[in-house]
């Protein structure tokens, strides 16, 4: 029997029309936008569909705007299989790759879509006010062998705060802490094998100690905010433990701040605990990409398919042949 998680993609996702053609063909979807748009009496539909790229690319609209379609994209696909007369699955996991966090809570119930918004457009908000001063950086490091990592922090942190943001694939990870390390790091990468090793262009030094403002602010913010039981087990970024209780989601939303997202860990934990089938519910194919590399046994979907119409692609969850 076909066992399915939902994953949640995060910031870097989003891209200018994302959900646009999918609000238009389904009242579902739709009807998140409006309600996105009323939770925070700004038009999230507008970022989404008409905003130019360096206003949505913004961290607090950005995020925003990923949370709505992505929950519009679950809500369509939910319909699209009420119409067929399908049942939808019940995941055995949700998992979110950093910001898809809160996607992948609101979609397991543990938060409402109206505090989810408010909640990342607040950490977009504290994100950027904690990096502030700070000369943050991060860089992509591709292509170095997992067994290198260790090397590379502990040489790259003699320059200053260092560590490992992302591990998104084997031999794909996102490094993040003090601009000096990072460009040190890059150098270091590339004597330990590297096949490229780029610093992004970003000013916050997201996952990382430097954020320790954002996640104390967080808190604060977090603590007001009713938490519910999740209906399938999240995981946590940066252990892939499961989150079986609104206190641990609420506490993980602080945590995930400061300390890195293992999406290998996770991916590698639902295969373990028997996911066969990861669908990618949000805009992109980001996601689909990295999780095929790492479960190379499992069936990886998208449901945003630039091809559709509507930009929806429904899973065909209809037993394989053994």
């Amino acid at each position: 029997m076909t066992k399915v998680a939902y994953i949640f993609p995060g910031q870097g996702s989003q891209y200018v029309g994302m959900g646009q053609a999918l609000a238009a063909a389904s009242p579902a979807a739709a009807a998140v936008f409006a309600a996105a748009d009323a939770a925070l009496g700004s038009p999230v539909s507008r970022l989404a569909w008409d905003s130019p790229d360096y206003e949505l690319n913004l961290t607090e609209n950005a995020q925003p705007a990923i949370l709505a379609t992505s929950i519009a994209y679950l809500e369509a696909l939910g319909e699209r299989w009420a119409a067929a007369g399908t049942t939808a699955p019940r995941p055995a996991f949700m998992a979110g790759h950093s910001m898809g966090q809160y996607s992948a809570m609101v979609a397991a119930g543990a938060i409402s879509l109206a505090d989810g918004l408010r909640l990342v457009r607040e950490r977009g908000r504290h994100m950027q006010a904690s990096g502030e001063g700070r000369d943050g950086a991060m860089a992509a490091i591709i292509g170095l062998d997992d067994t290198a990592l260790p090397e590379l922090v502990s040489r790259a942190s003699t320059a200053g705060t260092f560590g490992v943001a992302n591990r998104n694939a084997p031999g794909q990870v996102v490094v993040s802490g003090e601009r000096a390390a990072i460009e040190a790091g890059a150098e270091i990468a590339r004597e330990l094998g590297a096949k490229r090793a780029i610093v992004l262009p970003v000013s916050v030094a997201a996952h990382s100690p430097l954020m320790a403002g954002a996640a104390a602010a967080m808190a604060g913010v977090l603590a007001d905010v009713p938490f519910a039981d999740p209906s399938s087990p999240l995981l946590a970024n940066a252990d892939a433990r499961p989150i079986r209780t609104g206190e641990a989601a609420r506490a993980e939303l602080v945590e995930h701040l400061t300390t890195g997202v293992d999406w290998v860990r996770a991916v590698e934990a639902m295969v373990a605990a028997g996911v066969d089938t990861f669908i990618e519910i949000g805009p992109g194919r980001v996601l689909t990409g990295l999780t095929k590399r790492i479960a190379t046994e499992a069936t990886v979907l998208a449901t945003d398919d630039a091809n559709a119409p509507d930009h929806l692609a429904v899973p065909d969850l209809a037993p394989r042949p053994a």
